[in-house]
């Protein structure tokens, strides 16, 4: 992580609240309700590149959008007890319209699965309109109770985007989640995010699955961070609101249902994967503003005024070729401050145009990942800013899994357990015989918590080299530890 070897001064939780505030992303913690923060308009515009790549996904693969009420009645919420018992110490409650007291108590949604589900009881009949796929991108409300942090641990998730499916039956159910993962891996890949993909214990599955598999990164301070989450429902939510189906062989079941879904915490990871002491430095096709250009103004009146109309007319070109792009025609700043700006907002490409480039006919172009200036001819800038797009987008995910794979161990004993975490290796995949006390037993000795299991099984494991180092038993798989948000 590029910040880390630069801010020696500064804790990644202060650079972070810094970065927010400086470069007018987020504002947290001064609107008068605990746990809530305001988008302001950078922000904004980042998250909704954000979001529409994460729709293009889910549209290419059949999903389809909906937008389900907010407002979930008490009884309705209630009826899987596995969910409910999950849930209700995190729900807020509407109790009264105006002044008379409601007869139901209504939640603001914490998730949708009991409200589509009722919904899908009424949509769905038979197999011939299997497999379903809805998704929405909403806010949900949950009454957290632990130190609240902004985008990381809030009370309004105001990106959240959960996806639910339907399903004939247990192995196309499979399929999907499957295909869920392969989805939430293309996305992340995209925003050049590392990750591991776990399937969580059994003891820290979403409430109401029959398992969860979990997206886990790891944010500069060494923490782990959740950042997605697939669900196999089985007919847990099915049985209990009756969504029945006729089956290819003419016999009535409930249905199979998935759910997975992803938060802003993907947009603080963006920020907190990729920034530098300077500010942030986003991926190429998801900055706001992918290419700024800044007039050099020098010379007499008349050539300082020329600077600034070709920069303008150069914007406008590069608008017209698809660029999200925008000339800083400001007047009363100086270059550098404009550059330090504009550095801090992560623009991934600037552009200095002054009267020597005009009158060669070239260019200034400084990458924001590389903070590098080189040479290009103007009549060849649109196809050269895509390749470098390009080229920053690669090189921001090599430079991210490089730095996440060295803060990960494998370990097969205490002592080189106790070794790896002296070496700030602050993910450690351990041997597991399956038993929840063995992990019980390192979450207790070393501080850490259980993110899972990796889906597929090592060869060392399957052959039997292996031993749990708690207990001694054969293992039958590892276990990740880190220490969480």
């Amino acid at each position: 992580m590029v910040w880390e070897e630069d801010l020696k001064n500064m804790s990644f939780s202060e650079w972070f609240d810094w970065v927010l505030r400086e470069a007018e992303l987020y504002d947290y913690g001064r609107y008068p309700v605990k746990g809530f923060g305001v988008w302001m308009p950078y922000g904004f515009k980042l998250r909704k590149h954000v979001i529409d790549l994460m729709r293009s996904l889910l549209d290419s693969t059949g999903h389809e959008e909906i937008l389900l009420p907010l407002l979930i009645p008490e009884d309705l919420l209630a009826k899987e007890s596995e969910h409910v018992r999950g849930f209700e110490d995190q729900v807020f409650w509407v109790t009264h319209g105006g002044l008379d007291p409601l007869d139901v108590k209504l939640a603001l949604r914490p998730t949708s699965e009991t409200s589509l589900t009722y919904m899908e009881s009424f949509w769905i009949k038979s197999y011939k309109q299997l497999p379903k796929k809805y998704y929405q991108v909403v806010s949900i409300f949950r009454y957290e109770t632990k130190a609240t942090r902004a985008m990381l641990r809030v009370r309004e998730v105001t990106t959240f985007k959960e996806a639910h499916t339907v399903h004939e039956d247990f192995k196309d159910s499979e399929k999907q989640v499957s295909e869920a993962v392969e989805i939430y891996s293309k996305f992340f890949d995209l925003l050049g995010i590392p990750y591991v993909v776990s399937r969580r214990p059994d003891w820290d599955k979403f409430p109401g699955a029959i398992y969860t598999i979990a997206f886990d990164t790891l944010m500069p301070d060494g923490r782990a961070l959740q950042i997605g989450t697939v669900h196999n429902l089985g007919q847990n939510f099915t049985k209990v609101f009756e969504v029945r189906i006729q089956k290819r062989d003419e016999s009535i079941d409930y249905a199979w249902q998935t759910s997975y879904g992803i938060s802003e915490r993907v947009v603080a990871t963006l920020l907190s994967t990729h920034g530098d002491e300077k500010g942030l430095v986003l991926p190429f096709k998801v900055a706001p503003t992918q290419v700024v250009i800044v007039p050099i103004p020098a010379g007499s009146d008349e050539e300082k005024k020329k600077v600034f109309l070709e920069a303008s007319k150069l914007s406008e070109h590069l608008r017209k070729e698809g660029f999200r792009v925008l000339a800083d025609l400001d007047t009363e700043k100086a270059p550098s401050e404009k550059f330090a700006y504009w550095e801090l907002k992560g623009v991934p490409l600037r552009i200095d145009l002054g009267p020597k480039e005009l009158n060669e006919g070239e260019a200034t172009i400084f990458r924001r990942d590389l903070l590098s200036r080189f040479k290009a001819p103007l009549e060849k800038l649109p196809e050269i800013l895509r390749e470098l797009g390009e080229e920053i987008d690669t090189n921001l995910g090599r430079r991210a899994w490089d730095s996440f794979k060295t803060r990960i161990a494998e370990v097969n004993d205490l002592s080189t357990l106790e070794e790896a975490l002296k070496k700030q290796k602050y993910m450690v995949e351990v041997p597991w015989c399956g038993l929840r006390e063995c992990a019980d037993f390192i979450t207790s000795k070393y501080g850490l918590e259980a993110l899972g299991t990796p889906l597929k099984v090592r060869e060392a494991v399957k052959i039997g080299e292996l031993k749990c180092p708690v207990c001694g038993r054969r293992a039958v798989t590892h276990m990740r530890y880190a220490r969480k948000y």
